[in-house]
């Protein structure tokens, strides 16, 4: 008799209590060629772009002192970072569209990394102006990388409001160029923390390369086709052949550039001539201010996907701030908390600018978007230049006394602004009104 033995079964489908499956070891986190590495790339990259713009702003006083600084030079000091962002555009608009954003920003940031060590050992005007441009030169591709990425990466209906956020987070080096600045400057100097941000300027570039990529995982790169110089500077023309390009431009060229002349140099003499703020002080009220821009970025770049148009929430954006700059113009010599509130408020409503960008770049051909993007921001920078510049011939035409300059000096720098403000929303008024939703 043959002895029973069980039957042994290989488990199939329906057969048996099913098995649960075996764990899986959780996937350590990556940030290289995701979504995430790339927004947190892209603030720092901004982050450490406007800190240098504004970094100068809180500590001008020591610099007139220190460096025997006119009012020229100083208005000069702070533009030039903004002449050489315009004169950067050109070959980082090509860069974008030859190599990318990724070796762009590794390439032109060692300008900024020169320009930080020229600054830690200035001794004079000349040497601080040069560092300047090394500076602001090397800083060409922080922002507009961001446009070309989050064009690439995201739906046209999504890049207005990211680029907002990434701008609001990057006021983190405006807040850390107020109070921060002061302090570590009074600490340790001016120059040696100009020193510390070539360090930290090495780190940032390093994750952003580390970090970001050209194109979404799986899907295409963007197509080369091997132009020649002369055809790619022709992309220039063709971007601004695009029909009522130019108006963007010329709002682009004082929207962002009003409050920058404020918040990153003239707000500090300001407070310091008319109102008798020390360093720390002064701080404090470029902090409120950057704070302010953070907050605009927050709540009023939104409003262009609630409302579902670009070029109303611009104008009427525009519209507040010239007003403000106007009373301050009217106003002799207002009560500091009056003045303080008017210059937070210029900066709060002042974040339009994103909304701006996009406009100009839902205008722009897919294989132009380099250079599209960089012809616009010709237009801010080249602003952000000359405003600085022509607000420091204005206060040279009044004599500066030990305490500084005049009220009325001032008061015609904030009528200057408001009029050029007015000029842009007037060319840009009629621009089309190309909306976020078809």
């Amino acid at each position: 008799m043959v002895p029973f033995r069980p039957l042994h079964r290989r488990p199939h489908a329906g057969v048996g209590p099913p098995r649960a499956p075996a764990p899986r070891a959780a996937a350590p986190m990556s940030l290289p060629g995701t979504r995430t590495g790339l927004l947190i790339g892209l603030s720092l990259l901004a982050i450490v772009s406007q800190f240098f713009r504004s970094s100068i702003a809180v500590i001008a006083p020591e610099l007139v002192r220190d460096l025997a600084l006119s009012p020229q030079l100083l208005g000069l000091a702070g533009g030039v970072f903004f002449f050489a962002l315009c004169c950067a555009q050109v070959p980082v608009g090509m860069s974008f569209d030859r190599l990318g954003p990724r070796r762009t920003v590794a390439w032109v940031s060692t300008f900024a990394l020169a320009g930080c060590v020229t600054m830690a050992l200035a001794d004079s005007a000349a040497t601080l102006i040069v560092g300047r441009f090394l500076v602001g030169f090397g800083c060409g591709a922080s922002f507009m990388s961001g446009v070309v990425l989050l064009m690439r990466w995201y739906p046209s209906e999504q890049v207005g409001t990211l680029y907002g956020r990434v701008f609001a987070v990057s006021q983190i080096g405006n807040v850390m160029a107020a109070t921060p600045m002061a302090w570590m400057s009074g600490a340790v100097g001016w120059r040696t923390v100009f020193g510390a941000m070539a360090v930290v300027t090495i780190a940032v570039v390093g994750f952003f390369v580390w970090a970001a990529r050209d194109h979404p995982p799986g899907s295409a790169p963007p197509a080369r086709h091997g132009e020649s110089l002369g055809a790619t500077l022709l992309g220039f023309a063709a971007v601004l052949r695009q029909p009522h390009y130019k108006r963007i431009v010329a709002i682009h060229m004082v929207a962002y550039a009003t409050m920058a002349t404020l918040l990153g140099l003239w707000a500090g003499p300001y407070l310091h001539d008319v109102h008798g703020l020390d360093a720390v002080a002064r701080g404090h009220v470029l902090l409120a201010m950057s704070g302010a821009q953070v907050a605009g970025m927050l709540w009023l770049v939104p409003l262009e996907r609630r409302f579902n148009t670009r070029k109303r929430v611009v104008i009427g954006a525009a519209s507040i701030v010239v007003g403000i700059v106007a009373l301050l113009a009217v106003l002799a010599q207002p009560p500091l908390w009056l003045a303080v509130l008017l210059l937070v408020g210029v900066c709060g409503f002042s974040a339009y600018s994103p909304i701006i960008i996009a406009h100009a770049a839902s205008m722009t051909p897919p294989a132009l978007l380099g250079r599209g993007s960089a012809t616009a921001n010709i237009g801010q920078v080249t602003g952000s230049f000359l405003l600085p510049v022509a607000c420091g011939a204005i206060a040279g035409l009044f004599s500066r006394s030990g305490d500084g300059y005049p009220p009325d000096a001032y008061r015609l720098i904030f009528a200057f602004l408001a009029l050029a403000l007015t000029a842009g929303i007037l060319v840009y008024a009629r621009a089309p009104d190309l909306r976020p939703r078809a």
